[in-house]
């Protein structure tokens, strides 16, 4: 399927595995030009050797929003500007109403919601300047229906949802779309760690099964 993206440019936030990798290797395969980033050095070379073709890695670590603006201007200085963000990050630890510390939420805010508000307050800018974007923000389908051990990760990306709509409506007249993806379980290393198999994780889908990363 051609989307008429080959020769554009992309940041991939957290990109060196599950869904994250999973994008940056199927924008690749579209021709684009992309930009991940990863807490670990050596996951990001091996993650840019599945993606292939023209991509740079970049360390970076999502759960400090600072470090946001800092991946998108290292990305820019090495691709150009950015024509498509993905925003992503991993998730906090699992809990309910009575396991989870206070803390627990500001560290969810941090890294599923902040962070993200700063890669697009990064990005957006220079998309409106050049009149064409794509925002695609990688959340989860507690947004919608919470999910009830992971109260936090719930919390956090739902207050992310309400920014997305809100500046969808405000960007779009500049040739800027953004739109939220929103997961059910795929097999990643995040729900391995949550889960204890893939057959526990897919006793709740009605077709029983789990997606993978490529799938999304």
């Amino acid at each position: 399927m051609d989307l008429g993206i080959n020769g554009r440019t992309a940041a991939v936030a957290a990109g060196s595995a599950g869904l994250g990798l999973g994008a940056a290797k199927a924008l690749a395969k579209e021709g684009v030009r992309v930009a991940i980033c990863g807490r670990d050095k050596t996951r990001l070379t091996e993650a840019a050797r599945q993606i292939g073709g023209d991509v740079v890695t970049i360390v970076s670590d999502m759960s400090d929003p600072q470090n946001a603006s800092s991946f998108i201007q290292a990305a820019t200085e090495q691709l150009g500007a950015i024509d498509i963000l993905v925003t992503n990050a991993g998730g906090p630890p699992p809990g309910t109403f009575a396991s989870t510390d206070i803390d627990n939420y500001q560290q969810a805010f941090d890294m599923n919601c902040k962070a993200m508000i700063e890669l697009c307050r990064a990005a957006i800018p220079s998309m409106r300047e050049r009149g064409w974007g794509r925002v695609c923000a990688i959340t989860s389908v507690g947004v919608k229906q919470p999910i009830d051990f992971l109260i936090a990760s719930s919390v956090a990306r739902a207050g992310l949802t309400s920014f997305l709509k809100i500046t969808a409506r405000e960007i779009a007249a500049d040739g800027v779309t953004v739109n939220s993806a929103q997961p059910g379980t795929h097999w990643t290393d995040r729900v391995a760690k949550i889960v204890p198999d893939k057959e526990s994780a897919a006793k709740n889908i009605p077709a029983k099964i789990t997606g993978s990363s490529d799938d999304f």
